[in-house]
């Protein structure tokens, strides 16, 4: 090499090191909505000067009227003007009402990661200084902080120019929740022109929203495999990015205990897969004020009285502990229920409930789990044969469901128990037997049972439960469950619920068709990852972008299907890898920037 040319180079480098400047080639592509679709084009001086050129975010905002940019989709008015600014990622502003103190801790957060999400919108690119500021004012009706099917999660976003040549966003709510969506929703309109090098934000708009369920989340298995802390937190940021509420925590199975008691430690000594693989109390309730900043709930599940075994083994008060061959006892190995004939069972349960209340700030409501119990099971243990014969029960299936209800009974109220007096909060429980005709009617009170569906969606189950006047989640299986579709772990081939469900069909899991005359029962829905073969290195893959499928048929309840919201997903998954979430690639980088040349039918993903 030429030492003068060698020098330069060096000298190059060393300037952009100093400078914190990315020495990157000038962009050579710019878009042009052409059509209502984004049509890519080479840069030049003359057919398209680079004054003419435009980014592709900034396309989809023209192209598609503003909702090119936006997930979910507002489900209310969306007026977007035809103009952006540049800004100054380090000239934005907050105003709220400080005599909502309880607040404040929160907007603080909030503020933090607003302009964190703005700065990392620009790629790891040394931006061009100067631009607008952006002042920023939060009005919010009231303190609550509650997070339940009755919260106001409303929001009225509103774009303009304020003073001294600022940019003026103004987000009105009820709540702190609605409030903070509105937020989320602002961020999306800041967007990086890589042609100009600059964060530009949309100078004038005005968006109504409010989200068509209330319950809105994931269930999220933490004890198959082990899920760390960083990782959870990582997933409750992308819940917030796309509006989320309800993050389910199914923190314990027969596998593993990982949450430590501490009156009963013996569960996680011996139930966790080591001393490392647990969440103490402190880690639980950080873990809960994280979500509440990002407009989350946690609902904590002790799933009972099947899917028990490690760590309860060594309590004496398990049936059928990792009995062989496991398939005859239970769905998976280990096998383990509990043996509702203990009386000491409800002491520790007690305890258990108790701490559990506690780290999760008495969570509004508790999931009791109530999965897969297995009537071999008991029949195999002689101590509760005996039992049930001194009660003069038969050992049939009706005695067994009625042993099942003897089991719920006395767990609900040793759960009351660690309650303020009164306190008879909603109790969530997987459909089951119990959830069955006639045992339905016999066991569980509609108004303080909710049932979460996990069969299919047009399973008669669901419809005899909302004409019986109870209350779903969906879970559905053929459309929720993101676990599906790889290779079997117990069996040769693909796992039980084969095969893969896509983004697609994710987005077209109509919950208002699943029920029909009875959708208003319908509080919502939770995509579910049992995590048999999948944990901290995977669950992103496994999660999105899917979940922000589910994330958009829960708040808008788009009355189109995937197709017109394709070209959508595939810049909002762009901004999830921007944001640290490592989601699946799911078409070719080409598909994004020639956009409506890849969807078979439909109209080319135009939304």
């Amino acid at each position: 090499m030429n030492p003068v040319r060698f020098i330069a180079i060096t000298l190059i480098g060393l300037f952009c090191y100093i400078e914190a400047v990315h020495c990157q080639t000038q962009a050579v592509w710019g878009y042009e909505c052409v059509n209502d679709r984004c049509v890519k084009k080479a840069i030049s001086e003359s057919s398209f000067p680079p004054e003419k050129a435009i980014s592709l975010p900034a396309c989809r905002l023209f192209c598609g009227n503003g909702a090119g940019l936006l997930w979910p989709q507002p489900s209310g008015e969306l007026q977007v003007g035809n103009e952006l600014a540049h800004i100054d990622p380090d000239q934005v502003w907050f105003e709220w009402d400080e005599k909502f103190h309880d607040l404040v801790n929160l907007w603080e957060t909030n503020k933090e990661r607003f302009r964190k999400q703005l700065k990392t919108r620009a790629q790891d690119n040394a931006l061009k200084s100067g631009g607008k500021a952006v002042r920023i004012k939060i009005n919010v009706a009231h303190d609550s902080l509650t997070l339940n099917y009755k919260t106001d999660e409303s929001y009225k976003l509103t774009i303009g120019s304020g003073t001294n040549g600022e940019l003026l966003a103004t987000i009105v709510a009820n709540t702190f929740f609605g409030a903070r969506h509105g937020l989320e929703t602002l961020s999306q309109f800041v967007l990086y022109d890589n042609i100009r090098n600059e964060l530009q934000m949309v100078t004038t708009a005005n968006v109504s929203d409010a989200p068509a369920f209330p319950h809105r989340g994931l269930a999220l298995d933490t004890s198959r495999n082990f899920i760390d802390l960083l990782s959870l937190r990582r997933t409750i940021d992308g819940m917030a990015m796309v509006k989320l509420n309800v993050f389910h925590w199914h923190i314990t199975d027969s596998q593993s205990f990982p949450l430590v008691i501490t009156s009963r430690p013996s569960l996680h000594s011996y139930g966790a897969y080591s001393s490392r693989d647990v969440y103490t109390a402190e880690d639980v309730q950080q873990l809960v004020q994280y979500a509440l900043e990002r407009g989350i709930r946690v609902i904590p599940e002790l799933d009972a009285p099947a899917h028990v075994g490690e760590g309860w083994e060594k309590l004496g008060v398990t049936a059928c502990f990792n009995y062989q061959p496991w398939e005859n006892y239970c769905v998976e190995p280990p096998c383990g229920q509990l043996d509702p004939t203990q009386d000491a069972l409800y002491n520790i349960l007690e305890d258990v409930y108790r701490e559990m209340n506690l780290m999760f700030n008495r969570s509004d409501v508790f999931h009791m789990g109530g999965d897969e119990v297995s009537i071999r099971c008991w029949n195999a243990t002689t101590r509760i044969q005996n039992w049930m014969n001194e009660q003069e029960w038969g050992l049939q299936e009706a005695d067994f469901m009625k042993l099942w209800n003897y089991f719920q009974t006395e767990a609900l109220n040793r759960l009351d128990k660690t309650l303020p007096e009164g306190d008879k909060r909603p109790i969530i429980m997987w459909t089951s037997k119990l959830t069955e005709s006639p045992y339905l009617e016999q066991y569980l009170n509609k108004d303080r049972y909710i049932i979460q569906v996990w069969t299919t969606g047009n399973d008669s189950k669901v419809s005899n439960l909302l004409e019986k006047g109870y209350r779903l989640i969906m879970s559905n299986y053929d459309a929720l469950y993101l676990d599906c579709g790889f290779a079997g772990w117990v069996t040769d081939g693909s796992n039980w619920c084969a095969p893969y469900i896509g983004w697609q069909k994710v987005y077209n899991n109509d919950l208002m068709a699943i029920g029909g005359p009875y959708a208003q029962q319908i509080l919502g829905g939770e995509a579910a990852l049992w995590t048999e073969q999948s944990d901290s290195h995977t669950l992103d893959n496994r999660l999105w972008p899917r979940l922000s499928a589910h994330a958009e048929r829960l708040w808008s309840n788009p009355r189109s299907s995937w197709q017109m919201a394709e070209s959508r997903m595939l810049l909002h998954r762009e901004r999830l890898i921007e944001e640290g979430i490592a989601a699946n690639s799911i078409q070719p980088k080409w598909c994004l920037q020639n956009e409506g040349n890849c969807p078979i039918g439909g109209d080319g993903g135009r939304s």
